[in-house]
């Protein structure tokens, strides 16, 4: 996939809206997303600055700004089997080498908590692997016409299939 680079102005602009994901969930134009799962306590979407393939946000519905903090026990859990789940389906839906879970953020901006999920393609160069794969100054990648809505449309499916963790 081609890259362009990373417009941090842009980036700083939409991160310190009051807050984006509030926004996209709220539907404001602005901020749009492809969504993948909402359970309506969760939402996945994929990034709208990816640095890999179908990288995703998942997120509580409901603002929330401190991981460990500001969720109960029972939330806390609840999220990361959504995480799992979506990871899961990425890894059906993308070739992946190794799977990546972080909780990124920041009170400046992004406070919204949320995990990314990203599944690294095999053959990625050691040195190109880890935090050097997440870092948006090395690029973001631009989908051409459509394809970031067949990649949701792979990721999703998965979610649905009837084999799939994600059916109760």
């Amino acid at each position: 996939m081609e890259r362009d680079a990373f417009d941090m102005t842009v980036y700083v602009e939409l991160s310190k809206a009051e807050c984006f994901v509030c926004a996209f969930l709220n539907g404001d134009p602005d901020y749009p997303h492809i969504t993948l799962f909402d359970d309506g306590e969760f939402v996945a979407f994929l990034n709208r600055f990816p640095t890999l393939p179908g990288q995703a946000l998942v997120v509580p519905r409901r603002h929330v700004e401190h991981v460990l903090t500001d969720l109960t026990d029972d939330e806390y859990g609840r999220f990361l089997a959504v995480v799992r789940r979506v990871g899961l389906a990425m890894q059906a839906a993308l070739p992946t080498e190794r799977l990546y879970l972080l909780s990124l953020g920041s009170m400046q901006a992004n406070r919204h908590v949320h995990f990314h999920v990203a599944a690294l393609p095999p053959g990625v160069p050691l040195a190109q692997q880890q935090y050097q794969a997440l870092d948006m100054y090395n690029g973001v990648l631009t989908y051409g016409p459509g394809e970031a809505q067949e990649l949701a449309r792979r990721i999703t499916a998965a979610l649905r299939t009837p084999d799939s963790p994600v059916v109760p």
